[in-house]
């Protein structure tokens, strides 16, 4: 006879231990379910995009040039290709994305720059010979034109609608390797860096390497939301940090360059800082908030709008200041000479100013393809920052060459100073008109050129038939 001790629900000590493990297993399997059921399927978003995303290989002449400009902090920033420091090889890789199905691509600037030859390669092994429409270096966003016909093409999201956390995937040729997928979400919006005071960037922690440059990355309805650009990085390898341009920002920059259209940015002429907990208390404020100027520039648009050091700007044209990173995108993308109010807070106190913003006058690295010369050159005068890095009062600066013409033929690459042309000195950009309207046309004439610290000479053809 067998003794039974049960509960009070009248179940034996056995019956409850299975109740209980039963009721265990279907609380885990419900939630794991939930788990699964909120983790994105990628499948279908790579099977239906991947056609507009293209892989970018380029030719360069020659280069002296170090792969990571000087202006990134060493070890930190870098842009995806030739990234271990050495000295760049003659080809190029990046990726790129379709835009339009009469065969315009968007990538990135630096993918293209200085380049003598572009191809590009579509996911149907289809090949072309790529030509540059334009490029702005500030944004790093250049627009290519292929001769293609009903090519697939990619939509646009809204990268204003981004939020932290949400899933995107990006496509590209990390290390040529075509048509690699990655996911992650997004680490943080409107992010500033050191080198790049245009562009409040997409964080995220999609893996990128070297290739992916000039990629797109997408939301989770197959739009484009980003342009990736750049990996915060230690090795030049990925560790975890990447950084996308917003698509509402390079569709902008991307239009103006397709219409040949100078593109412009707004000034105000300040100096700026963040707020602290300190800063905030010695201005009499109760919180950090907004941006400080620290300088205004003698006759500059702030200026004349009277805005005074000291000031901080809480709101510029409706749109709030939390950071001083959040002043530069806004102001830039301000209309040249339009009127914008400004809330600022000065000796604790609320008040608003009218500045009509200006020009950046230093924006001549913005250029557009169809204006160039016979020699295929973009050049502009030297300013101020071109004479303290260069160490010289000579020369003109090249903004731009173009593949298939003499300059790029002769080796000529963006930001060279030209300080000589067929041995004689060159001051400025009437200078180099003069000489080379005089040159022999189907000449070949020695140019002394000046490469960060570096001076060489390179031959230069005269076009059979030039303007000068």
């Amino acid at each position: 006879m067998h003794t039974h001790v049960t509960t009070r629900g009248n179940l034996n000590v056995t019956e409850k231990h299975v109740v209980l493990t039963l009721a265990l297993l279907l609380l885990v399997s419900t939630r794991l379910s939930a788990a699964q059921g909120q983790m994105p399927d990628f499948e279908q978003l790579v099977e239906d995009q991947s056609s507009a995303v293209v892989n970018i290989q380029t030719r360069r002449a020659f280069s002296t040039r170090p792969a990571i400009p000087d202006r990134l902090p060493p070890k930190l920033l870098r842009r995806f290709h030739n990234f271990r420091g050495q000295r760049p090889t003659p080809k190029g890789l990046g990726s790129g994305v379709i835009i339009s199905t009469d065969g315009y691509i968007m990538t990135n600037a630096h993918v293209v720059d200085g380049a003598t030859e572009i191809m590009v390669y579509l996911n149907n092994k289809q090949e072309f010979t790529a030509k540059l429409v334009g490029a702005d270096q500030h944004t790093d966003i250049a627009i290519l034109k292929v001769a293609g016909r009903d090519l697939p093409s990619a939509k646009f999201g809204n990268s204003d609608d981004l939020r932290v956390g949400q899933w995107v995937l990006a496509i590209g040729a990390p290390f040529g390797l075509e048509q690699t997928a990655t996911q992650g979400i997004v680490s943080a919006v409107s992010r500033s860096l050191p080198t790049d005071s245009y562009v409040p960037f997409i964080q995220s922690d999609v893996a990128l390497n070297p290739g992916n440059s000039g990629g797109p990355l997408f939301n989770l309805k197959g739009e484009v939301i980003g342009i990736n650009s750049q990996i915060f990085s230690g090795t030049g390898g990925y560790m975890g940090l990447s950084f996308a341009i917003p698509i509402n920002l390079a569709s902008s920059i991307a239009e103006k360059l397709k219409m040949g259209v100078a593109i412009q940015r707004g000034w105000l002429g300040i100096s700026i800082q963040d707020m602290n907990q300190t800063l905030a208390k010695s201005f009499g404020l109760d919180s950090p908030a907004g941006t400080l100027i620290s300088a205004v520039v003698p006759n500059s648009p702030a200026d004349q709008a009277k805005l005074k050091a000291g000031d901080v700007i809480v709101e510029f044209d409706g749109k709030r200041i939390g950071q001083a990173s959040d002043l530069g995108p806004i102001v830039a993308s301000t209309s040249v000479n339009s009127d914008a109010n400004i809330k600022i807070l000065r000796a604790g106190k609320a008040k608003t100013i009218k500045v009509t913003v200006g020009l950046l006058k230093s924006d001549e690295l913005a250029f557009s393809a169809p204006h160039s010369d016979p020699f295929g050159l973009i050049l502009s005068d030297m300013n101020r920052e071109d004479h303290a890095a260069m160490g010289n009062k000579n020369g003109v600066r090249v903004d731009h060459v173009e593949p298939g013409k003499p300059a790029a033929a002769a080796g000529l690459q963006p930001q060279d100073i030209i300080v000589a042309f067929n041995h004689r000195s060159i001051d400025n950009l009437a200078t180099f008109a003069e000489m080379t309207r005089n040159s022999k046309p189907g000449s070949t004439v020695p140019i002394l050129v000046q490469r960060r610290h570096q001076v060489q000479f390179l031959a230069l053809e005269v076009p059979t038939q030039h303007s000068g």
